[in-house]
């Protein structure tokens, strides 16, 4: 049984954003708070170390992602004016 109680006090605009966040997720406010609590534990130093590996990876794969999405919107816009051109000259808008 849950019976020991903390205080916390926060601004209304505070207070406001943490209940639309619970709301959002379904649970009370109290819940909300001691679902962060839970989950707020530093990470192992194993953690750190594969997250800043990935974080690196990331880095290095982001220029060709970034490359391929610029040719992906390309494309798009060259059959886009392709099909417009395709449409008009049957006289369809």
């Amino acid at each position: 049984m849950r019976n020991a109680r903390v205080t916390v006090l926060m601004r209304p605009d505070e207070k406001a954003a943490l209940e639309k966040k619970a709301a959002d997720r379904g649970v009370s406010s109290g819940e909300y708070l001691r679902l962060a609590v839970d989950n707020f534990d530093k990470l192992s130093d194993q953690q750190e170390s594969e997250l800043a590996m990935l974080a690196t990876e990331l880095k290095t794969a982001l220029p060709a992602m970034s490359a391929s999405l610029d040719r992906s919107c390309k494309a798009l816009e060259d059959l886009h004016r392709e099909n417009q051109r395709f449409f008009k000259a049957r006289g369809i808008p």
